[in-house]
């Protein structure tokens, strides 16, 4: 059963204990069935949550891992490429 589907019976039970006259048997039944759903969907819930905080978890070592760019690219830097500023190469511009 689908999370969805749980919920749709929640609800439908809901709406036929508001509106019907339920004798004390049938009441029993479905306030059981309405706990299963509910385990059912707290169960859906969880599980969702964990795996979503893997994925999460897998992006930020991911994230850690790949190398900074701009990191990259000042180490990379030519040590010559300020000689066109006046006074030329070795001056302390």
């Amino acid at each position: 059963m689908t999370y969805r589907e749980a919920i749709e019976e929640l609800e439908t039970i809901l709406r036929a204990l508001e509106t019907d006259a339920v004798d004390v048997d049938d009441l029993t039944s479905r306030v059981e069935r309405s706990a299963e759903l509910i385990r059912l969907c707290r169960h859906k819930l969880r599980h969702a949550e964990a795996s979503l905080d893997r994925v999460f978890d897998t992006l930020d070592e991911e994230e850690e891992t790949e190398p900074d760019d701009e990191t990259e690219d000042e180490e990379e830097e030519d040590p010559d490429a300020h000689d066109h500023l006046p006074g030329g190469p070795g001056r302390g511009w």
